[in-house]
């Protein structure tokens, strides 16, 4: 009598045989000869040397044994000699989990040095579907993919919020330059260029989306961004899914095509590069009749064309380039990227190995949104990390926002004295504006919070990115913390003189550090500003005065909610440290 298969493992059997019709995936599945040339190429084997779980052949031996025991004929005649074995548990389906989510980024380092061309990424991608449809997947992935179903782009950034972010922008470019004729125009029909940008920049990083815009103003671009189908990331790639690949893909195209654009451009970001130009049509079955290209392409004809002038002195520090896995492994994008970062900085040391040959940052395939395997990927940086050492630059340079994410994670892990920009950044500072163009009134800077040293608590990387980014724009001393344990120990370290505190926190909530706090007779006169999105259900704003009531504490000195305008923050902020003095 043969084992019974739960719902779950049951429903995976079924799928399994649709997904490998795939000429590529039944090669990669049936080609393996072990002969072990991708162990010392993945990034994972390098910094876990004693665990072989990590290997490649390892990693597709889990997924490859279950495919030989129900689509393979040797599977069934001989199941024994080739290791056929098949799935019958939710527990078996969590272990492959921990190995396609867990164990690999999809970087296709692997695939390089196979002789038999084995594409560990492509079924790997498979594996992750397969769990995908029944459920089984990190819960960050399962966030993500939601938002991108359901709110069009995969960070859940509303409408309003994204259009309050251009004018935004907008607004400070005008400041900057003085000049009201800088627009981001939104939803122009006929411009010649349809910019589309990674959710992360709307939603942590609107700086870059200002540089691109000063980028295009001064070139003399006909452009605009669409108020609709502005993401081009994709996280249909990540899991695997050809129907969320198709849905995301298809609203950028649609929204080109309604707009009547002559040519979409693409912001730095990797995976969103390869899902829009090389994967989205594919999925989404439209033939398209625009040109699409990286803005790395668009900055560079700029600089040569002489429709933009920069200055490489402006960039003076040491950088070194990071090839993304998407960008350069997997479209081949290794060489515009350095000729551009050639004209607009001084000082450039190659990190080694690079161009296809780079390792990854460990935050691709997703990883980010998978907290749950944070420690792995932070040990397995160790790869990483020592190329940068290597260098000895003061500034990585990478056209990728997942890339952006990784690479500050693992600075900050291995105390390394660098930090992360993107070309469009460089090629901002770098800018010659006309004589004509420069503002007549210089507008007076104001820094009230210059030498003051503020804490910042949040979970999220890109959340901590984005404060510590305006705080030191403001002349403050900044630290971060990504938990309410870690951030005690910095208070008690460093006093400083306000703590940026979120309140849904892993292992301990923000509310309970907030209560130890005032508890505390040392500390209970230290300001503290929450920061987050955390609101009641049935009542959105926060009551002060209620906040806490039951434990008989004082309500916090201000509240910023996510998602957070700088303007309010730094108001806020100011409003509390100069109450204090």
């Amino acid at each position: 009598m043969g084992k019974t298969r739960s719902y779950k493992a049951q429903k995976v059997v079924d799928l399994m045989k649709a997904k490998t019709k795939s000429r590529q995936i039944m090669l990669s599945l049936e080609s393996c000869v072990k002969c072990g040339q991708c162990i010392d190429q993945c990034h994972y084997v390098l910094a876990n040397p004693d665990d072989p779980t990590f290997a490649p052949p390892y990693k597709a031996d889990k997924l490859r044994k279950f495919f030989k025991a129900h689509e393979d004929w040797t599977g069934k005649v001989i199941p024994w000699w080739v290791g056929a074995r098949s799935i019958y548990t939710d527990e078996e389906l969590e272990e492959l989990k921990d190995v396609v989510f867990g164990k690999c980024t999809g970087c296709r380092r692997c695939s390089l040095v196979c002789p038999m061309g084995v594409d560990m990424a492509t079924f790997n991608g498979m594996a992750r579907n397969l769990l995908y449809s029944v459920g089984i997947m990190p819960e960050g992935v399962w966030a993500v993919a939601k938002d991108q179903w359901e709110i069009g782009n995969q960070m859940g950034v509303l409408k309003e919020d994204y259009l309050d972010t251009l004018e935004w922008m907008e607004e400070e470019l005008q400041s900057k330059h003085n000049d009201p004729s800088i627009k981001i125009p939104i939803d122009k029909k006929g411009a010649d260029i349809m910019y589309t940008i990674n959710p992360r920049e709307a939603k942590y990083d609107p700086r870059s989306i200002a540089d691109a815009a000063e980028i295009f103003h001064f070139a003399g671009a006909d452009w605009c961004m669409p108020s609709e189908g502005w993401d081009m990331t994709n996280f249909g790639l990540f899991v695997g899914d050809p129907s969320l690949g198709a849905a995301a893909s298809s609203r950028l195209y649609t929204a080109a095509q309604e707009l009547g654009v002559n040519k979409v451009v693409i912001s730095e970001c990797g995976h969103g590069y390869r899902s829009t130009k090389c994967e989205g049509p594919n999925w989404a079955k439209m033939d398209l009749d625009f040109p699409m290209e990286s803005s790395v392409i668009t900055m560079l004809d700029y600089i040569k064309q002489g429709k933009i002038k920069v200055d490489k002195s402006k960039n003076s520090e040491k950088v070194t380039y990071h090839d993304s896995c998407n960008f350069a492994r997997s479209c081949g994008m290794t060489e515009e990227p350095r000729e551009v970062l050639s004209l607009v900085c001084s000082d450039i040391q190659e990190m080694y190995p690079n161009r296809q040959w780079n390792y990854c940052c460990t935050g691709g395939g997703g990883a980010m949104s998978m907290s749950e395997y944070a420690p792995m990927r932070l040990k397995s940086a160790k790869i990483k990390a020592e190329q940068l050492r290597a260098t000895g630059a003061k500034i990585v340079v990478t056209s990728c926002h997942n890339c952006v994410d990784g690479l500050t994670d693992l600075i900050k892990h291995y105390n390394l004295d660098m930090k992360v920009t993107q070309l469009v950044n460089l090629v901002a500072n770098a800018l010659v504006v006309p004589a004509s163009k420069m503002p007549k009134v210089m507008k007076e800077v104001s820094m009230p919070l210059a030498g003051k040293k503020i804490l910042v608590i949040d979970d999220e990387p890109d959340v901590r990115i984005f404060l510590t980014k305006i705080f030191k724009e403001n002349g403050c001393e900044v630290f971060e913390a990504p938990d309410a344990n870690q951030g005690m120990r910095i208070i008690r370290d460093k006093n400083p003189d306000l703590v940026s505190l979120d309140m849904i926190l892993p292992h301990k909530t923000g509310e309970k550090l907030y209560w130890e706090l005032r508890k505390d007779e040392k500390y209970k006169k230290l300001p503290v500003v929450i920061v987050s999105g955390y609101t009641k259900i049935d009542d959105p704003k926060i009551d002060f005065d209620a906040f806490l009531e039951d434990k008989g504490i004082p309500a916090p000195q201000g509240f910023v909610e996510k998602p957070i305008h700088p303007d309010v923050l730094i108001e806020t902020i100011s409003g509390v440290l100069l109450e204090k003095v």
